[in-house]
């Protein structure tokens, strides 16, 4: 029998008063699931590296101003594109050196990463949107509305992803961050649909929403607070990985001459420009790809931690 201390015998020793009140076991407060992912979240190494990258890079596109005072898009042709980056001068417009037109390498990193962040968010929330509105009434409805949506989302989801948006951009003779999202949300939100879809199905037949019906609540609300919270989290979860997958597929099109264009700042437009003189100065291409590679990984591992968390199987 284990030893126990003197306050603890004459605790259990001492009977309790007839009548006394006995004070309930304070029950262990339940978290949600989304309570939990976040638990697991704080403690996830890779989403508080991802995340810190992101905010980094949401503050210099928000305020490019803070981290560099040069102008990206004024050249001067003194400032050879073939001297070397002056290194040690960190922060400067000769940090990174000159592309062919004498322009600063550093400020248009810092610039370009307003199109890749606008372009990434603006679409996410498009295909998010649209994609959950339509595989949320697909699946909840079935029959002739699950059939006729899904065949139109199978001829969308036909049309390879890069070839039908530069198919799309041909359509327009000036090319903007606008007209980049719209090309790629056109295509994009068969993926978000079908995921929708597929959860609410399986949603759908929980027991709560068979009581809420039994209840008379309405379609609507069934939808929007029932069936939407429950279903919402492989939809996140796909969509925040897809946020890395759109910054590369702008800065693809912007490569290829059928995306952004000059004078809009983009790194596929300056790693389009630095491929051409990648013999005699590897810097013009090297940094912008640096820099889109960071920002990809930083919203995959942002995506792959969401994910761990949200699915209980992988915890």
């Amino acid at each position: 029998m284990p030893d126990m201390t003197k306050t603890e015998t004459v605790a259990a020793a001492t009977p309790s008063a007839p009548g006394a009140p006995v004070e309930p076991a304070k029950a262990e407060k339940a978290r949600s699931l989304w309570g939990d992912a976040w638990a697991d979240l704080r403690r996830n190494p890779y989403f508080i590296v991802s995340s810190v990258l992101i905010l980094v890079l949401l503050l210099i596109a928000a305020l490019p101003g803070l981290f560099t005072s040069a102008d990206p898009t004024k050249g001067d042709l003194v400032k050879h594109f073939l001297a070397k980056p002056e290194l040690a001068s960190v922060g400067s417009p000769d940090w990174l050196g000159y592309d062919g037109q004498g322009r600063s390498v550093y400020a248009r990193l810092i610039y370009g990463t307003r199109a890749s962040i606008i372009v990434a968010v603006a679409v996410t929330l498009i295909v998010t949107i649209v994609g959950s509105i339509t595989g949320m009434i697909a699946g909840y409805f079935g029959g002739l509305t699950d059939a006729i949506m899904s065949r139109v989302t199978d001829i969308f989801f036909g049309i390879p992803f890069l070839l039908g948006a530069m198919v799309v951009l041909q359509a327009f003779t000036k090319r903007t961050v606008w007209t980049v999202v719209f090309a790629l949300a056109f295509l994009g939100w068969t993926q978000i649909n079908r995921v929708m879809r597929g959860a609410v199905i399986t949603v759908k037949q929980a027991d709560y929403v068979h009581a809420a019906k039994a209840l008379g609540a309405g379609t609507s609300r069934i939808l929007i607070r029932h069936i939407l919270p429950n279903a919402m989290a492989p939809v996140i979860v796909v969509a925040t990985i897809a946020l890395g997958g759109y910054v590369a597929a702008e800065a693809t099109l912007s490569y290829l001459g059928l995306g952004l264009a000059s004078p809009t700042i983009s790194w596929g437009v300056d790693i389009s420009a630095g491929a051409a003189q990648i013999r005699v100065a590897q810097h013009i291409l090297l940094y912008p790809s640096i820099m889109l590679s960071i920002t990809v990984l930083a919203f995959i591992m942002l995506g792959e931690a969401v994910r761990n968390a949200l699915d209980p199987k992988l915890r």
